[in-house]
């Protein structure tokens, strides 16, 4: 049996928990990537037939939102800051860097699903500029070598 199918228990109980709710397909996402960690492609025509909307529909607002997943998330996740702040403190060379170090681009994963690099437009520590977030703890002031230090901790992470 697909690992995917595996959620469908889940999936039904967020839908019936959201049945009654009008505009519920926002709330029914997020909440199937919260218990999943991802919307699943099986989780797609059970949303649509539940919440009497098109396949197109469904499928549309996950690619709009750029926070849904349709596959497992990487184990960590890197978020540098591009607004403008941070930009003017060497974001920039920084985004490099990491495309570099990481063989990605800005919304891509590397090949063993260990590290995601994505882009975010502020993380309101513009005071601190550099930043960046890894795994939801915030790192300001970033240095060349400070972010090299935090890829390579992931990856020793990883090879333990």
């Amino acid at each position: 049996m697909p690992e995917e199918t595996l959620h469908l228990p889940l999936i039904q109980r967020v839908l019936e928990r959201y049945k009654d709710t009008a505009g519920a397909l926002l709330p029914v996402l997020h909440a199937i990537q919260e218990d999943v960690g991802y919307v699943p492609d099986v989780a797609v025509p059970e949303i649509a037939h539940a919440l009497n909307l098109s396949l197109a529909e469904v499928r549309g607002v996950i690619s709009f939102y750029h926070d849904f997943r349709t596959s497992p998330p990487a184990r960590h996740t890197l978020r540098l800051c591009r607004a403008e702040s941070c930009q003017s403190r060497g974001a920039e060379a920084l985004a490099a860097q990491l495309r570099e170090q990481l063989a990605l681009d800005d919304h891509g994963t590397t090949a063993d699903g260990a590290i995601s690099l994505r882009p975010v437009y502020c993380l309101g520590a513009c005071a601190c500029s550099p930043a960046l977030e890894l795994d939801g703890q915030l790192h300001a002031r970033l240095t060349p070598e400070r972010l090299s230090a935090l890829v390579n901790g992931c990856r020793e992470e990883e090879a333990c």
